[in-house]
């Protein structure tokens, strides 16, 4: 165990390191674009920063905007088979009494999905949220009414998205505070969002935990477990939005963002961003993964990873 003077030094490093970056680069609000940039503009600006914006009419020419109601869907692809998941708590991919739960994986069409979303029991929550370019595999009749990727985008990484994935879900379906290796641009269709957005500096406060896995199964009226054996997942045990500082003391050192994106509205989400997200009833999304570029940002968080580790196999005190 380190000296309590070496601990001490440690952590006012963390902080002097975070204010920093707070003080140099990092906003305290999102900001909000209400023109297109060019490419060339958006990257220094916003990606070569690593920083989150929202652009507020990139995509209003999109059809989807004003043609994707529940009545369109149904008309469009009501009796075509899509992957939804089920929960018996609105938690998918997330830690519940100390297990990090999967969702019951269903087939059903579209038309039932809508169905149950308009009528809920209360006892099931369901979400659209594959994420494997669904928009691309299951839902194609969707296609035309939105865009294959942003060219724009495309234009200022070099690329064009690993995956372009549909969201759709009520209001209990939430998404658990956890990062992505993506360069993620988030459109709002219907609806609306809200992230609280951490930066990656702030790495050094939050805590990753091997939790044992399980599904989620629904069988004679009730929701049960069934425990993957032998399989451990690495995963953020703190709720943002009702931290317990007494379980992760460090976590009242971060400083999360919080920011609702509105139908017609694009956050632009960066790589290594921890972000978790909450919707209104009825809210669909289709959001666009780019590859990260794994330099010096990358390994900037894995620095971050690593020193946070160390203060907690090797430091006892939590005051700073």
């Amino acid at each position: 165990m380190m000296p309590a003077s070496a601990q001490a030094d440690l952590l006012k490093a963390f902080r002097t390191c975070s204010e920093t970056a707070r003080d140099l680069y990092l906003p305290r609000k999102i900001e909000r674009i209400d023109h297109q940039l060019s490419p060339l503009e958006f990257y220094r600006r916003f990606v070569s920063k690593n920083i989150p914006c929202i652009f507020t009419n990139a995509t209003q020419h999109w059809p989807a905007h004003e043609k994707w109601s529940h009545k369109y869907l149904k008309e469009t692809m009501g009796d075509k088979k899509i992957s939804v998941a089920v929960t018996g708590n609105g938690m998918a991919d997330a830690v519940t009494n100390g297990i990090f739960l999967l969702p019951e994986e269903r087939q059903m069409s579209m038309g039932d999905f809508l169905d149950r979303l308009e009528q809920p029991d209360h006892k099931s929550f369901y979400y659209v949220q594959k994420q494997d370019s669904n928009l691309t595999k299951e839902l194609e009749e969707l296609l035309p009414d939105v865009e294959a990727h942003i060219p724009w985008v495309s234009e200022a990484l070099d690329i064009r998205p690993d995956a372009v994935n549909f969201w759709m879900g009520s209001s209990q379906s939430v998404s658990a505070l956890h990062k992505d290796h993506y360069e993620n641009m988030y459109v709002v269709v219907r609806g609306s969002k809200t992230f609280t957005l951490i930066p990656p500096i702030d790495r050094l406060y939050i805590n990753y935990i091997d939790f044992p896995v399980g599904r989620q199964k629904y069988v004679d009226g009730q929701w049960s477990v069934d425990r993957e054996e032998s399989m451990t997942v690495p995963w953020i045990p703190i709720d943002p939005l009702k931290p317990d500082f007494d379980k992760f003391p460090d976590y009242k050192f971060a400083q999360p963002i919080t920011v609702t994106v509105k139908p017609g509205e694009m956050l632009y989400l960066p790589s290594m961003w921890f972000h978790h997200v909450q919707q209104s009833d009825f809210t669909v999304a289709v959001n666009y993964w780019y590859d990260m570029t794994f330099d010096n940002r990358y390994c900037m968080y894995e620095t971050c990873a690593n020193m946070s580790q160390f203060r907690r196999d090797h430091c006892t005190s939590d005051n700073l």
